[in-house]
């Protein structure tokens, strides 16, 4: 493996790591889904997790890709959470089978 793509891949897995490690404590602040069903959560499971997860690798590229011009433009946070914090948040904050997406990306 080339070294600069290994070195994404270890930043990549870092930034994956601090968002799991601290998820159990946000995942704590909210109660039980209202009405989440089986086929919710299994649709949720299968689908939207994995699609939420490359979203969170994606947005991570395109953020390290970006940084010079958003830390040039003083967005460096910003674009951090935009592209990597909601996607992450979508994907491993949010209770399982929890389908209202306009309450996904928490505050």
């Amino acid at each position: 493996m080339e070294p600069g793509r290994k070195r994404l891949m270890r930043m990549l897995a870092i930034m994956l790591l601090a968002v799991l490690i601290n998820s159990p404590a946000l995942a704590e602040e909210r109660g039980p889904v209202a009405g989440a069903t089986a086929g919710g959560m299994i649709l949720d499971l299968i689908v939207l997790r994995p699609l939420g997860l490359a979203a969170t690798v994606v947005g991570g590229a395109v953020y390290i890709v970006s940084l010079p011009f958003s830390l040039a433009g003083g967005n460096a946070g910003q674009a951090g959470r935009k592209l990597v914090g909601e996607p992450a948040q979508f994907t491993f904050v949010r209770p399982l089978g929890d389908l209202r997406f306009a309450d996904a990306v928490y505050q």
